[in-house]
């Protein structure tokens, strides 16, 4: 089983108030930056309509989807206002402007694939 957190890349490599995708095995997960440097991670994938989750407007601590506009906030996943509805979040972190995903997010039985470039 997986137990060392698995390194994404650098801070820098998302621009503030932007997203970068990865993917895993079992899904494709975006990675936000927000404007004071807080990085979140959820599956890329809205609970209303799956839209691309990544090519939406970060906003604060929450992200709006592309496609209908519902927003979800970022820390629980949960939508805001009237939409009802949860995306998948995983925890990361940083450390010495690194962004490192919980091993969590992967399957124990599969490890990830490392990526080109």
């Amino acid at each position: 089983m997986m137990s060392k957190w698995i390194e994404l890349g650098s801070l820098d490599a998302i621009p503030v108030m932007g997203a970068r995708i990865v993917h895993i095995p079992a899904t494709t997960i975006a990675v936000f930056r927000t404007s004071d440097d807080k990085v979140f991670a959820l599956e890329n994938k809205c609970a209303h309509k799956n839209g691309p989750l990544s090519e939406g407007i970060v906003h604060g601590c929450k992200v709006t989807c592309p496609l209908h506009g519902w927003v979800f906030d970022m820390k629980t996943g949960n939508a805001m206002g009237a939409d009802e509805g949860k995306v998948t979040t995983f925890p990361v972190k940083i450390m010495d402007g690194k962004i490192f995903l919980s091993p969590v997010a992967i399957k124990p039985d599969v490890e990830p694939k490392a990526a080109n470039g």
